[in-house]
Parts: structure tokens; sequence; C-alpha cells
């Protein structure tokens, strides 16, 4: 449904969070949670987001789920949206009442995930997903085809024309599909939400993003706040050295699978403890080795261009 008058809609950067597990169990770590709450809060992001891809959010139960964000919820003093996307919609409604009851200021729904579903059929879950929320909070649609089924651009369209959400986070990497969305925005008021640094500061160029959700802002917020303050100053220069620190960033996680490298990224900023979901090969726990050595050096010196100027 269409948010309350009084919704604060997002905008800026919102951080999506990591989730700390508990060793050798796939159990949030609600007390490291909140620590690591603090500390991301205080760099200056606009907003947080919980459980989405980046937050493991496919490991862990309704009730796992329901708990962590509520103590989160009571802790943060940023808005945060609530990914509560799940396979079955009767799922995706429960952990949308779960956020919404514990404060939530919006929620993140993706299509049902793993099996495949034609157009028409992911329309009818988004309108009956929506038409199920009756409290008036923010829907935003999450776009995450690297990892199930993802919009099109005119079932995007048709979703966003309709009224009935508050905007996208869009993680596909589609120029076609960002197009698409900034052009619907000339008749139809949306927060577009970028989803994929690879082409945030294209995005930003173009014009037409409010802001950005991002992974990368899970461990090292500063670097995607400077490069948004460097494109709002005109500063393209600048914004262009830090986008080549954030390229160049993401061409070393990417070795790994999602989100180890962010993960590991925070632990070595002592952000995290660094349990992982899944053991390692002795090969990607040399390289992971390796990369940990690399962020010493590296972090000091992207930090410090990060630095307000």
């Amino acid at each position: 449904m269409q948010p309350t008058a009084g919704s604060q809609l997002a905008h800026g950067v919102y951080a999506a969070l990591a989730t700390p597990l508990r060793k050798s169990a796939i159990e949030p770590d609600t007390a490291a949670f909140l620590d690591y709450v603090d500390v991301v809060a205080r760099t200056g992001v606009n907003g947080l987001v919980l459980f989405g891809a980046t937050g493991e959010f496919i490991h862990f139960d309704a009730a796992s789920r329901a708990h962590t964000l509520n103590l989160v919820l009571k802790r943060s003093r940023l808005p945060v949206l609530v990914n509560v996307s799940h396979s079955t919609l009767g799922g995706a409604l429960e952990l949308a009442e779960d956020a919404i009851d514990a404060g939530a200021s919006g929620v993140l729904v993706m299509a049902p995930y793993f099996y495949r579903y034609a157009d028409d059929d992911l329309e009818e879950f988004f309108q009956v997903f929506a038409r199920g929320i009756d409290r008036g909070a923010p829907i935003y649609l999450y776009n995450l085809p690297q990892f199930g089924n993802g919009l099109s651009v005119a079932l995007a369209t048709r979703l966003l024309d309709s009224g009935m959400f508050a905007g996208i986070k869009d993680s596909s990497r589609d120029w076609d599909l960002f197009q698409a969305l900034r052009s619907l925005r000339d008749h139809r008021d949306f927060r577009l939400l970028a989803g994929n640094e690879r082409i945030y500061l294209r995005q930003q160029f173009a014009g037409g993003v409010d802001g950005i959700v991002s992974g990368v802002s899970a461990a090292l917020p500063e670097l995607v706040l400077a490069i948004t303050r460097a494109v709002f100053a005109q500063d393209a220069k600048l914004a262009e050295r830090l986008d080549e620190q954030l390229q160049h960033f993401l061409d070393r996680i990417e070795q790994f699978p999602t989100p180890l490298g962010i993960k590991q990224t925070a632990a070595a900023r002592g952000w995290l403890a660094g349990n992982f979901a899944m053991p390692l090969s002795r090969e990607a726990a040399a390289r992971l080795e390796q990369f940990s050595d690399w962020l010493k050096e590296w972090i000091p010196h992207v930090l410090n261009d990060c630095k307000v100027r």
C-alpha cells in the first residue's frame, strides 16, 4: 500500500548490514549485532537494512529474524528497512507483520526465490502481498535476479505504476531497467534506490536515484558516503578517484562467495567476529588470509581518502 503521509521514505546511503553469527551455529549473535549497529551508525549513513542478501536472510528462520530485528530496531536511532522476502507468500506476510510491529521504517520484498515463475504469477504475488499489508507501511520492491526471479522492465514498470509500492531497490546492474524506471518517474512518484555498487557512480552522474542500499557499506560505509558527497559537491574527479577504489575492492571481494568478503572486511575493522555460515576449502582459506593481509594496508589508505574535505 501507499505509505502514510507521515512516513519517512528512504533516501541517501543505507548500509545493508551483515548478520553476526554465533560460532558453530546458524543463529544471529544479537549482542554483537547491537554493537555493530552502533559503529555503522556513527559513520553517518542515513539508514540501515536488516536481513538482505548481505545479511544472509535465507539462513535464519522467522523466529530468529523477528527476535533479532526487535532488538536492533529498539537500539537504532536511524531508519531501518527490513527485508521480509520468503519463498512463500504466507512467510513474507508473517515477516512483514513482525517488522512493522517492531517499528521498521519500511519493508523490502523480493519475488519468491528458488522456483521459477512467470511474470503474471510474480505480479499476482506482489499485488496480494501489498494488499495484505494493511497499515500503510512503505513497501519497496527488491530486485535481485542473481539469486532468484528477477523483475523484467515491463513487470517492474507495472508494479510501480500501480501506486502500491513506495519504490524499488534494484540490484540487477541492468542499465535498460534503470533508464526505464528513471523515465517512469516523470509521471509516477516513487523512490529509486541503487543496489549495485558497480554502477552506482554512473547512476549518480545520470541522475534519478534517491540513494543506495549498499552491501559494501556494511564494512566500508565511509567509501560509499564519500562518493555520494563528491557527486553532490560536483567534484567529478574526486568521485571517479574514489570509485576506482570501490571497483578495486569489489574485484577483491568477488573472488569469495557472497557475502564472505564483506564480513571479513568488517572483521578486519573489529566490527564483527568473522564467523561464517559455510566452511572454506584450504585454497579459499589461503586466499582469505591474503585478502586480510591486503586489507591491513589498504583500509587506512582508503579511509584517509574518504575524509571530509
